[in-house]
């Protein structure tokens, strides 16, 4: 509806999504995506914010998305937005599915029933959204005969209930909210909804909730049932009957081809080695296939660098451009392709329904974490970038279970790290890249389990919400849509070149190449070890030399507090010379010659990056949705461990060799 050009932010008071936006074409409407929930039950913070703003602030109309190829589960969130007495415009998504399953549905008859307007969508191939905006407009203009308001019949004694409950209000007016349908109070008051009854204040009105709990009780021992029950039935005989007369079911075709790879990929035998062979490819084609693109691409920063050397006069200028900006953006920039395979990997797999699956089948692992397979998702995320994956985290019901998968989801080798882990196992780890590589994620997602048992265990926090996983039906993904949401996270790895890292680049030049030396135009280590870059990691040496690393790694490690990609650029810029033309490749063999690192050394290097101090973002990341308590935790807990877990590596490898 918008074009994607929208305005992100959170609720007040709690940390759920908001996106603001203007309809293509016509920037004087606005559109608010509001979560996505299954029902307006006040049980989560989805449901929550999504019931109070259509309540409060009155929209002049929902856009009700539906799946047209679960209808009937789908109806019951219908009908309680039908409660709420706003108009509304039904977006039936999926029709071309619900359709080639060979089912038949009336939309407009069952449109006709119910007093909505139902429209046939295909939203990813842009299908009937002229016809939705169109029913839109006339929704709300008033045009559109097909508009009534109806009421769900619940029965005589029910009804007779709610009559009275609605005579109760009427004379309590200083307790009814203007935008609150009085039928709607009267409903919710009777299944005990906390949320109204603080906005009513039932509380201080004890004469209402008297004839509340008087017709509760009588409802109850009549019908033998407890209200939500009861209400909640006459919902779904509400649905079932106006899809009898409206729905005709088709073949089963897709639910069996379903059912058919789900026997094998989430077989408790199959679907681990299945899983981990998924993963391995990913990581394969992330190390080997991006090999070659980054070539080419390194091969032209180092042109870049020559041909701006050769351009400008020797001086500070110089200098700074090729050795602080070219060698420093440059040194990070190689790794794009790496990245956008990575991110185009996990994108298919959300897209096509195998990432649920992984959820799936991890959850007696994530159980053995003390965790749910909802905490899965927010943990693979964490690949791509290590943000959205805690804010991803809003998901997951179980306030202890959402905090502990905050604080663990740094753990996850984000694509930030993945320049340094190309660099040092492309140098010291030639023949066996890709089998380090895989290694240091495992090793992140073992530190991953270890802490979230550690906190269950130690905090004693107890899970208060049970597990349900949605396994939706596999679709092959668009390439349009699984090209976008992969350029979506690569573009904000572009932005991140043109912003931190060209500035942290430039600031680590300055401090490379302050004080000047005498013999300016051949930076040596005698001059880096003097300049003030050197002085400050020359201080930090006693912390990382028992781990075999020395000032300098000291120096790219502190470099990357700010962002991990920064590491890279730091250590091209330590180990530039004279030979500006020399791209990535030429980086490895001069930190293999310099023989400042050792394979145990370099794998305990490794080791530190993944496991230390979280990015800045990160922190604040989990400042916001934790609060700053978990934040300072983890800047320390994750340093600790990482020293601990480097030392450990680097004596033990150094002793195997």
């Amino acid at each position: 509806l918008t074009g994607a050009n929208q305005h992100v932010g959170n609720f007040p008071g709690v940390t759920v999504d908001r996106k603001d936006g203007a309809i293509r074409g016509n920037p004087k409407t606005c559109v608010t995506d509001l979560p996505g929930i299954y029902s307006m039950s006040p049980y989560s913070s989805e449901e929550i914010v999504s019931r109070n703003f259509v309540l409060e602030e009155k929209p002049k109309a929902i856009i009700n998305i539906v799946d047209a190829t679960n209808i009937e589960r789908n109806m019951y969130l219908t009908m309680q937005l039908l409660e709420m007495d706003i108009p509304m415009v039904v977006a039936l998504n999926m029709f071309d599915e619900l359709q080639h399953s060979g089912a038949r549905l009336d939309y407009d008859a069952l449109g006709r029933m119910l007093g909505v307007p139902m429209v046939p969508v295909e939203a990813r191939n842009r299908k009937g959204i002229d016809e939705l905006l169109d029913t839109i407009i006339a929704v709300f203009e008033g045009r559109d005969e097909r508009v009534r308001h109806i009421h769900i019949n619940q029965g005589t004694l029910i009804e007779e209930g709610i009559q009275r409950l609605r005579q109760g209000l009427k004379s309590h007016p200083t307790a009814l909210p203007q935008s609150f349908p009085p039928r709607y109070l009267a409903l919710k008051l009777l299944e005990r909804d906390r949320e109204v009854e603080q906005q009513l204040q039932v509380a201080a009105h004890p004469a209402l909730s008297a004839i509340r709990d008087e017709v509760a009780e009588q409802i109850t021992t009549e019908l033998g049932e407890d209200i939500e029950t009861a209400l909640a039935n006459r919902k779904y005989g509400f649905i079932s009957g106006a899809l009898k007369e409206t729905f005709t079911p088709g073949r089963q075709s897709e639910q069996s081809t379903t059912a058919v790879i789900d026997a094998f990929v989430t077989h408790k035998l199959w679907g681990f080695p299945i899983f981990f062979l998924v993963m391995g490819l990913m990581f394969w084609c992330t190390f080997s296939l991006g090999a070659y693109p980054q070539a080419w691409i390194d091969w032209l920063v180092g042109w870049l660098g020559g041909a701006v050397d050769a351009l400008l006069p020797a001086g500070v200028l110089r200098d700074m451009v090729v050795d602080g900006i070219i060698g420093g953006v440059g040194s990070v920039i190689v790794f794009l392709p790496n990245i956008m395979i990575l991110y185009l990997f996990i994108s298919f797999m959300e897209d096509s329904g195998y990432l649920a699956r992984a959820a799936f089948i991890m959850d007696r692992v994530m159980h053995r974490a003390g965790l749910h397979g909802k905490s899965f998702i927010p943990l693979i995320m964490g690949f791509g970038c290590n943000v959205p994956a805690i804010m991803a985290c809003r998901t997951i019901e179980s306030h202890t279970s959402r905090l502990i998968t905050i604080f663990i989801t740094p753990f996850m080798a984000c694509s930030a790290r993945i320049p340094v882990f190309v660099l040092l196992c492309g140098a010291f780890f030639p023949t066996m890249g890709g089998w380090v590589m895989t290694g240091l994620y495992v090793l992140g997602v073992l530190m991953a389990i270890l802490t979230a048992r550690m906190i269950r265990k130690f905090l004693h926090l107890v899970d208060e919400t049970p597990f349900v996983m949605e396994l939706p039906p596999y679709r092959m993904p668009t390439w349009k849509n699984t090209l976008s949401h992969m350029w979506d996270k690569c573009a904000q790895y572009l932005r991140k070149m043109g912003g931190m890292i060209l500035v942290a680049s430039v600031i680590v030049w300055f401090l490379s190449a302050y004080p000047r030396s005498e013999v300016q135009h051949i930076p040596n280590e005698q001059h880096y070890e003097n300049s003030y870059l050197g002085r400050l990691g020359k201080s930090c040496q006693p912390i990382f030399e028992p781990l075999g690393l020395n000032w300098k790694a000291g120096v790219a490690l502190l470099s990357g507090l700010p962002a991990k990609e920064i590491i890279v650029s730091t250590v091209g810029v330590l180990y530039t010379d004279e030979e500006p033309e020399a791209g990535n490749e030429k980086l490895s063999s001069k930190l293999v010659a310099s023989g400042d690192y050792t394979p145990a050394s370099a794998l305990a290097f490794l080791v530190f990056v993944l496991l230390y101090f979280p990015c800045i973002a990160t922190i604040a990341a989990i400042g916001s949705e934790a609060g700053w308590k978990w934040a300072v935790g983890a800047v320390l807990y994750d340093t600790a461990l990482a020293w601990g877990v480097a030392w450990v590596v680097y004596h033990v490898v150094g002793w195997l060799m």
